[in-house]
């Protein structure tokens, strides 16, 4: 399979509804986040190894969730668990506003060889270099240097949302992530009231905290 075909079986089935993330899938190739051993299986619509027991997301589920997330041009985003890259190089895509420079993406990840090979990774894309920025710790701590996010978005399950990620989204701004075997999708109303959404049926590596 390869690319094209990958993005129109995910239209086919109902995701990529956005238009631009489904360019987005276009511009930050998938296989440039994968190790050689696997680039044959890049468009495949599967999980794949990248080492440390962690994984590239399956497509569908990078697609719901960045469909989910609703991101905009000039956000700040905090991106948990940055294994690869490609989830941050997607987002920084997206935010990033080439006229007025603005758009951040924040991305922690707690295993040091693969913060370094994200780092690498995303810098295929030279436009992204001084919009991702990788931090190396525990992503359930969030990032309270760089606090508040406009959209908060993790790659690994937790058992429940932390409650430094309920803190440092703005009010109005939005957090999607895996608990257990579902996506959540948490908006902030108040300081402390949150609306509520759930989606089953996922499967995802843990959220492992230091």
């Amino acid at each position: 399979m390869d690319k094209e075909s990958l993005i129109a079986s995910l239209q086919k089935d109902g995701y990529l509804k956005s238009p631009l993330v489904a360019e987005a899938f276009r511009v930050i190739d998938r296989k440039d986040f994968i190790p050689e051993s696997d680039r044959e299986s890049a468009y495949e619509n599967i999980p794949l190894p990248i080492g440390f027991g962690q994984t590239i997301s399956q497509p569908l589920t990078v697609a719901f969730m960045l469909d989910l997330l609703e991101l905009k041009k000039g956000e700040k985003i905090l991106d948990i668990g940055s294994g690869s890259g490609w989830l941050a190089a997607l987002i920084a895509h997206l935010v990033f506003d080439e006229e007025s420079k603005a758009g951040k993406v924040v991305s922690i990840e707690r295993i040091p060889e693969l913060k370094i090979s994200a780092e690498k990774n995303i810098s295929h894309y030279e436009i992204l270099k001084d919009v991702v920025s990788v931090e190396l710790g525990d992503g359930a701590l969030g990032s309270p240097n760089e606090a508040p996010f406009d959209r908060i978005i993790a790659a690994a399950a937790a058992e429940e949302i932390p409650e430094a990620w309920k803190e440092q989204v703005k009010i109005g701004g939005r957090i999607v992530a895996p608990i257990q075997e579902s996506i959540v999708v948490l908006d902030k109303v108040s300081k402390d009231e949150f609306n509520k959404k759930q989606y089953f049926g996922f499967n995802f590596v843990p959220l492992i905290r230091d």
